[in-house]
């Protein structure tokens, strides 16, 4: 019979290593993924990516349109994608809006 017996962790065999503390605010693992952000800069970031898809799917309509791009594939891929992301961009703004109005309710 061993002298000690070494607790399985979730990496394996080895002690079980304390649980790292969270960010208020953010779920479990983001605050390694949002680099310790605003979340102004973070949103701001996010509205860039969204505008520069926008202008890959202008670049991509007037490449069809003048001959340069024969896949209508990629066209179509690259509209329905600055789509999608714009429509995302509108419902957090929507979310965003709402949740400041029940926040000027709350405070009445």
């Amino acid at each position: 019979m061993p002298e000690s017996i070494t607790p399985i962790g979730p990496a394996g065999l080895g002690p079980i290593q304390p649980a790292q503390p969270v960010q208020p605010g953010l779920p479990a693992g983001a605050a390694g993924e949002a680099g310790g952000k605003s979340f102004s800069q973070f949103l701001s970031e996010k509205i860039g990516e969204v505008n520069q898809l926008q202008q890959e799917s202008t670049q991509a309509i007037e490449g069809l349109a003048t001959g340069k791009v024969q896949d209508l594939g990629k066209v179509v891929s690259a509209v329905e994608k600055a789509n999608l992301a714009f429509q995302m961009m509108v419902q957090i703004r929507n979310k965003l809006v709402d949740a400041y109005d029940e926040l000027q309710r709350i405070r009445t």
